[in-house]
């Protein structure tokens, strides 16, 4: 099922022939439109640019890109110049906007025919300018305003590794486990880590004024301003997997929370069967989650025991040994047998 939001450009988009579930008509701040779709089940969204409040600022078509899975998104542009050039349709591609055409012909081909980054490669200039964001001296990002699209430049993630970890089920841990692997990376490695909370203010709790707790729309500016440090760790909540580098996704394996989980969206299994899946607060036995992942099909990255948070663990050692974060010789071998603390690979 399709949604389609229209503003100016609403006649052009009146002949459309596909099946739509939901219409928006006017003009919407970026946020707006996260905020009513981030959770909206849909095929692919029908974008007139010009439902977007100021759209000539590109910030507000990148702010997109972080809230919503742009896959999934056809831009339809105005038929103009400014709109039409290179230089702008670079700035969407490196964005992840592969879909955008000007006319009618071209939104029904795309529904069922949406590029690769291999059938706009030959638009992408690849010396497209990058944003550096000016900090203030109270640390929040100046707000930069052109009309001039050919002149504003696209704001880009840090080149710093940034990991996302996201609940599947209730209370998975991911909380916890991003503010422990700061701490241990920080006080027993030595590197320089940021933690960032989207969408909740469960950070308060850990009384550490260098966690850094934000909404969803704040993510982009908060990137923006962290290439200084070795990692960034996310808890991310309903944040889009696109913000981060890579996403690990954490299940707790007990029957009620795998159940709910289900029950929420019988086909949960079948979306996360190529992503990276941590098992986390397990006590069922390295059989029973070889049972577990053949049974769903999914992905299992890795299985933690529960550990102590307020000290040094061989669990989250092993942990960030298999992530690569550092390169340590781990005590695996005992663990294994003993059932606690284990790595298990599939």
């Amino acid at each position: 099922m399709n949604v389609l939001i229209t503003n100016q450009q609403e006649t052009l988009l009146s002949g459309l022939n596909v099946e739509i579930i939901k219409t928006l008509r006017g003009e919407y701040d970026a946020e707006e439109i996260i905020g009513t779709f981030s959770n909206f089940f849909f095929g692919r969204m029908i974008l007139d640019i010009t439902a977007i409040k100021n759209y000539q600022n590109i910030t507000n078509i990148q702010k997109l890109s972080i809230g919503l899975p742009v896959e999934k998104i056809i831009l339809v542009l105005p038929a103009n110049g400014d709109f039409s050039t290179n230089a702008y349709l670079s700035k969407l591609i490196s964005m992840g906007f592969y879909n955008f055409t000007t006319n009618l012909e071209g939104v029904e081909y795309l529904i069922n025919n949406p590029n690769t980054y291999k059938d706009v490669a030959h638009l992408h200039q690849l010396e497209t300018p990058v944003m550096t964001v000016p900090v203030m001296a109270t640390g929040a990002p100046v707000q930069q305003q052109s009309n001039n699209v050919a002149e504003q430049p696209i704001p880009v993630a840090p080149q710093v590794r940034t990991i996302g970890f996201k609940n599947l089920t209730e209370g998975a841990g991911a909380t916890t486990l991003v503010v422990t692997m700061k701490r241990e990376l920080e006080k027993f490695h030595g590197l320089s880590v940021k933690a960032i909370e989207v969408g909740k203010r469960d950070f308060v709790y850990f009384n550490d004024k260098t966690l850094v707790s934000i909404n969803k729309s704040e993510i982009l500016s908060e990137l923006a301003k962290s290439n200084n440090y070795d990692l960034i760790l996310v808890d991310m909540n309903d944040l889009d997997e696109g913000s981060c580098n890579e996403v690990y996704y954490l299940i707790e394996p007990s029957l009620i929370k795998v159940n709910k989980m289900v029950k929420r969206d019988k086909n949960v299994f079948e979306k996360l069967k190529d992503k990276n899946i941590i098992i986390n607060k397990s006590m069922i036995s390295n059989d029973e989650i070889s049972e577990f992942a053949a049974e769903t099909g999914l992905r299992i990255f890795t299985a933690l025991r529960p550990f102590n948070d307020r000290s040094r663990s061989q669990v989250l050692t092993n942990l960030l040994n298999r992530l690569g974060i550092i390169h340590v010789e781990t005590d695996t071998g005992s663990n294994k047998s003993s059932g606690f603390g284990g790595i298990f690979r599939h």
